[in-house]
């Protein structure tokens, strides 16, 4: 596991996603997670989509399901699959902004509670599906990520995990140039290994289903990111005070925008989608 350096609490993440809310959208959109290119020809808007599709076949959903949206963001990757497969969710954000638009954009079918994951108060075996797209890494008891899954899932449900994940055996310079950076400016408490991943999970009940390696369906979001990134730097003065303001906590993190780059360059960080299934009794 890669620890930064500075503690990365909840707040820091919540203040990370209250801070930088309205660059996450003009730069990449509602959902807040990567894209995946199955052909490469695909927009940004219908990569993101993609992630949400490849989530959602395993899942394998069925109308009528509950789900748990685990760091939910805006709702948008909630909203599309009420509408597509008709279940139902339950949605939990740990940012006052996200929380503020995601309530303004509610659907019935759709709930949002602003929490901390670790501290939800769903009952037990409440759902059929949970998933988590890129929220793991921003919790810091990672065992507790995975028990209260197991939780809150019914005998047979299946949680999917999209990971932020550092390679099994990143070296010294790997960690100190990128990976532990990276953990620090984009407030990631740690940052498992798949080795990690499937640790925890088995010591909280789960059964592997599958681990996929998709590193170099995703990485491209990064290089979009930095291109519209650079212009809106060039065209908005919103960006430039950003970046020259004292008490702005977060503006550390465009330089994330190329070491995570790097980072898929390298090897060195690795984008997996795995998927969990408690025992069927």
């Amino acid at each position: 596991m890669i620890t930064p350096k500075i503690e990365q609490t909840s707040a820091a993440v919540a203040l990370h996603y209250n801070e930088l809310d309205p660059f996450y959208r003009e730069i990449w959109g509602d959902h807040v997670h990567h894209g995946y290119w199955r052909t490469g020809k695909e927009t940004s808007a219908e990569a993101s989509e993609a992630l949400a599709d490849f989530v959602a076949e395993r899942l394998d959903l069925k109308p009528g399901m509950s789900a748990c949206d685990i760091g939910c963001g805006y709702g948008e990757t909630a909203r599309l699959f009420l509408s597509r497969y008709g279940i139902s969710l339950e949605g939990v954000t740990i940012s006052e902004s996200q929380f503020r638009i995601a309530t303004e954009r509610r659907v019935p079918g759709v709930s949002i509670t602003l929490c901390d994951w670790l501290q939800n108060n769903f009952p037990d075996r409440h759902f059929d599906r949970a998933y988590a797209i890129e929220s793991s890494e921003h919790i810091s008891d990672k065992q507790r990520f995975f028990s209260e899954a197991f939780r809150v899932l019914r005998p047979g449900g299946r949680l999917v995990v999209c990971a932020w994940l550092a390679k099994n055996t990143a070296s010294s310079l790997e960690q100190r140039l990128l990976l532990e950076p990276i953990c620090r400016y984009g407030r990631l408490p740690g940052m498992g290994t798949e080795d990690d991943y499937r640790r925890l999970a088995h010591a909280a009940g789960f059964g592997v289903l599958s681990a996929e390696d998709i590193s170099a369906n995703v990485r491209r979001t990064w290089a979009i990111c930095i291109r519209r990134g650079a212009t809106k730097l060039l065209s908005d003065r919103r960006y430039r005070q950003f970046l020259f303001t004292q008490s702005a906590h977060n503006k550390a993190f465009a330089v994330t925008l190329f070491l995570i780059l790097a980072a898929y360059a390298t090897g060195a960080m690795r984008y997996c989608i795995f998927t969990f299934q408690t025992p069927h009794v």
